[in-house]
């Protein structure tokens, strides 16, 4: 009758067993199915499933086991993950949104200052004079003309303080080296690093070599040395020029020059803190120039 079939496809609606995913539930088990196909079908099938699983079991005793679990296809399984990393993924937190954005904008504002990179930036006719001005600031300069002022000195003053000059720049020196190492962070434009560089161990961008040795040195030096007021300023605007000028050059981001300007005061710093005596200077310049007797 047309009420009761009506009455019967409203029931079926209604009937939360009728739904896709708990259609399993109204299925009949695999048990009772093998049962029945046992019954009806005779004793040949039991025979061939048991074949069958010998067959499956060969093949997963062949397979990798480095593979992983695989699907009824074949294919392996994807790695499980769980709820809470795709969270923290689809998530972040406000400190890494923050670092960054940061970082974009540290990276974004280095490329536009890098005015001098290339023989047709916009910068390029100050390209030489640029480039003059960050080579004041390298490690091989210091280091050589310190020696040469060094073995010209007479005073037992002078050679205290060259010795102690000399110590700041290797400390200054393989410090960074060792950072740059770690960090390993390229340059904005990813130069490959010059030969001076290259001798220099200044292959990467994290800290900026020649921002921290002229912070260190115009510190040093200010410390150290009687100048005058526009030469103090001289010093304070040439060690702030020598940092700028990696940032033209394309060598170095901006946050680098800035670590390595704060790192170069940390270096004096130290370098104050464990400051070495004339007498400790003549021992080490007599050592050095292979004149230097033990005490019995």
């Amino acid at each position: 009758m047309p009420g009761s079939q009506t009455r019967s496809r409203a029931r079926d609606r209604t009937n939360v067993l009728n739904r896709p995913e708990f259609m399993s539930l109204n299925q009949p088990s695999r048990r009772e199915h093998s049962a029945g196909e046992g019954r009806a079908g005779g004793p040949r099938r039991p025979v061939l499933r048991q074949q069958s699983q010998q067959d499956d079991t060969g093949v997963r005793g062949s397979r990798d086991p480095s593979e992983g679990p695989q699907t009824a296809d074949g294919n392996p399984k994807e790695a499980t993950r769980w709820p809470e990393q795709d969270c923290m993924l689809l998530n972040p937190t406000f400190r890494g949104i923050a670092i960054n954005s940061l970082l974009a904008i540290d990276i974004s504002l280095s490329k536009r200052l890098g005015m001098c990179v290339g023989a047709h930036g916009p910068g390029a006719p100050l390209r030489s004079m640029v480039t003059l001005l960050a080579l004041t600031g390298h490690a091989l300069p210091w280091i050589f003309g310190t020696l040469i002022c060094l073995w010209r000195s007479n005073t037992l003053a002078g050679q205290e303080v060259l010795v102690n000059l000399l110590l700041a720049l290797i400390l200054d020196l393989m410090t960074v080296a060792g950072m740059q190492k770690l960090v390993k962070r390229r340059g904005p434009w990813d130069f490959p690093p010059g030969f001076l560089d290259c001798i220099a161990m200044d292959m990467y961008s994290f800290p900026a070599a020649h921002a921290s040795r002229a912070a260190m040195v115009s510190k040093f030096l200010l410390n150290h040395l009687v100048l005058a007021v526009p030469l103090r300023i001289l010093l304070y605007l040439w060690a702030f020029l020598v940092g700028v000028s990696r940032v033209l050059l394309g060598k170095h981001h901006i946050s680098d020059v800035g670590c390595g300007f704060a790192l170069g005061f940390l270096h004096f710093s130290l370098v104050e803190s464990v400051w070495l005596d004339s007498t400790m200077c003549q021992t080490l310049l007599s050592i050095g120039s292979l004149q230097w007797t033990p005490l019995v």
